[in-house]
């Protein structure tokens, strides 16, 4: 449905980007269905905040830079770029900085479609171009985004990417529901998922 850019698809992060992605739409000339992944656990994430600053000032953006990497000196010691779509980038953020990992970078797809390609072109052009690129979601292979946001990269979509540069997953294989069922074999899965994006064969705090 969201062919020829008739739908809009985001997954905004922050407070912030919500409030701008809202601002935008409703004062976009061009009428058309906007569909937001709001999931709840957002609402009262610690790390899922913005400053007074942040909605008084600025736009919505559909890709997020590491703020981690703001010195463009830090950025040359990168081996990994993730790209993460969603919350499972604040468990990313939170399982790097017990792990203290100073060499993976974690970029935010902000918005889905239209895919910004352009903009997400722009932003790994600032990393190493032999930093190993990978896709990152918690949801099963054949579900989430993993699919069509592959297609993007073999399609050329993105700008300046090297042509052959290839874009990596990391996630939960495939599988008939959405959800384990349990919640000790979700924590398991999603401990083994992180440390996996992490380039860890397991996190500090994982269950043996």
């Amino acid at each position: 449905l969201c062919a020829e850019e008739n739908l809009r698809v985001a997954n905004p992060t922050t407070p912030a980007q919500y409030y701008h992605l809202l601002r935008r739409q409703a004062r976009s000339e061009e009428q058309k269905p906007l569909v937001v992944m709001t999931p709840k656990s957002l609402l009262r994430h610690p790390k899922a905040v913005s400053a007074l600053e942040d909605l008084i000032h600025g736009s919505f953006s559909p890709v997020l830079d590491d703020e981690a990497f703001a010195d463009a000196a830090k950025r040359e010691g990168v081996r990994r770029v993730l790209v993460a779509n969603g919350k499972i980038f604040y468990d990313l953020l939170i399982a790097r900085s017990a792990q203290e990992c100073s060499d993976v970078a974690i970029l935010r797809l902000e918005q889905l479609y239209p895919f910004p390609g352009a903009a997400l072109g722009q932003a790994l052009a600032n990393y190493p171009q032999d930093a190993e690129l990978v896709f990152v979601q918690e949801e099963p292979r054949n579900m989430g985004a993993w699919r069509f946001v592959r297609e993007q990269f073999l399609d050329g979509q993105v700008a300046g990417l090297n042509p052959g540069r290839s874009l990596g997953y990391i996630g939960r294989h495939e599988l008939a529901s959405p959800a384990p069922g349990s919640t000790r074999v979700f924590k398991e899965e999603q401990e083994a998922l992180l440390a996996e994006a992490l380039g860890k064969t397991k996190l500090l705090n994982a269950k043996k």
